[in-house]
């Protein structure tokens, strides 16, 4: 058994889903359905998630990566998508493996310092502190992915102990600082993602923040043979909230 939980649907050749920073298997759920006709999709369950191992004193991306690689091998798949952190980790493991598909959406990849870091010492004082839903605006309002304010405070805390999703996204909060430490840690002018050799497609939304946009036409140039498909309306979120089927379609496609 692979060493983190996999949530699994369909029926087809396997596809691994590896979910982004605060996003646990489940938020992809409606995805993998849309797939499900096309894929046996395979959600990974990553690090400090539900059943799953905690991060641990030790992580880094390869603790990722080596997850990713046994849930590819035990399931006998050869595709893999990830969306933001998961899209990192999903180009690192194709990095490591020989893949017959590597598809991301807007991933965490740092090109020449694009990736915003400044806010992670006051987040992680907030946290520390107990401040839960002022952490999490201070996190998504850095990353220019909602607005800030005290009425943003407001909605987050009432978010946060009023709904399902609030209190499970308050679960993975302190998850965010080692993954954004170790995306720091491999900003670089994109070069390394020259020797990704498995077909590349590139997903992206016309509403997500410039530096995610810029970072995907980085990887466009420098990923050889890569396809990189813009959506208008999508924002950062599409894959698990905004537009799942729509972004299906992309990966079936």
């Amino acid at each position: 058994m692979a060493s983190v939980d996999v949530l699994s649907t369909g029926n087809g050749p396997g596809l691994v889903v590896i979910p982004g920073t605060t996003r646990r298997a489940r938020h992809y759920q409606a995805l993998a359905d849309a797939l499900a006709d096309t894929y046996t999709v395979h959600v990974i369950e990553r690090r400090g998630r539900g059943k799953s191992p905690g991060q641990g004193d030790d992580y880094g991306l390869d603790v990722e990566i080596a997850d990713a690689l046994e849930v590819l091998e035990e399931t006998k798949s050869r595709q893999v998508f990830g969306h933001s952190y998961g899209g990192l980790v999903a180009l690192h493991a194709a990095l490591w493996t020989t893949l017959d598909r590597v598809i991301v959406y807007e991933p965490a990849t740092s090109i020449d310092g694009s990736l915003p870091c400044s806010w992670l010492p006051r987040y992680e004082e907030l946290l520390a502190g107990g401040h839960d839903a002022r952490a999490m605006v201070h996190f998504l309002h850095a990353l220019d992915l909602m607005p800030s304010g005290p009425a943003m405070v407001a909605v987050a805390w009432a978010m946060q102990r009023f709904t399902a999703e609030g209190s499970a996204t308050r679960e993975v909060l302190g998850t965010v600082p080692a993954e954004f430490h170790v995306a720091r840690e491999l900003d670089s002018n994109g070069g390394r993602y020259s020797a990704v050799t498995a077909p590349a497609l590139l997903l992206g939304g016309g509403r997500s923040p410039a530096y995610l946009l810029e970072a995907l036409h980085v990887l466009l140039e420098t990923i050889p043979g890569s396809k990189l498909v813009v959506t208008p309306e999508f924002d950062h979120n599409a894959p698990d909230l905004g537009a799942p089927k729509a972004v299906a379609d992309l990966i079936r496609a």
